[in-house]
């Protein structure tokens, strides 16, 4: 996270470079939006969003990942072992995820109760 609360790369707009991925607080709820991809380029701001939203004490952090374009499946897992370690009562929920992420989360992950899906 730089000083200005945001993680990653550049944020000046949606549309990023391959291989990059931006991040910054959602407005008006709490949470983060993501946009880009989550990939071994990317994964260090992926896990500390992630590190970020497990130290919120809100019952729902949100995700909003509707830009996100490409994820992989160690993305996908470090979500899950973030949503794992949350005390009990807390979720995350996933805002727009992309399909491959919904697919690996139903493939490994199917009854995560820290996870809800926001089509």
């Amino acid at each position: 996270m730089d000083s200005s609360g945001e993680a990653g790369a550049s944020t000046a707009s949606p549309a990023q470079p391959t291989g990059a991925l931006s991040v910054r607080p959602l407005p008006d709820r709490p949470g983060w939006q993501a946009v880009g991809e989550i990939s071994l380029t990317t994964r260090p701001t992926w896990e500390q969003t992630l590190h970020q939203l497990a130290l919120s004490d809100e019952e729902a952090c949100h995700l909003e990942l509707s830009a996100i374009t490409f994820v992989d499946v160690a993305g996908v897992s470090a979500l899950a072992v973030a949503a794992q370690t949350l005390p009990e009562g807390r979720r995350i929920v996933l805002e727009g995820p992309p399909a491959a992420l919904r697919r690996v989360m139903d493939m490994f992950w199917p009854d995560l109760p820290a996870v809800e899906v926001m089509v």
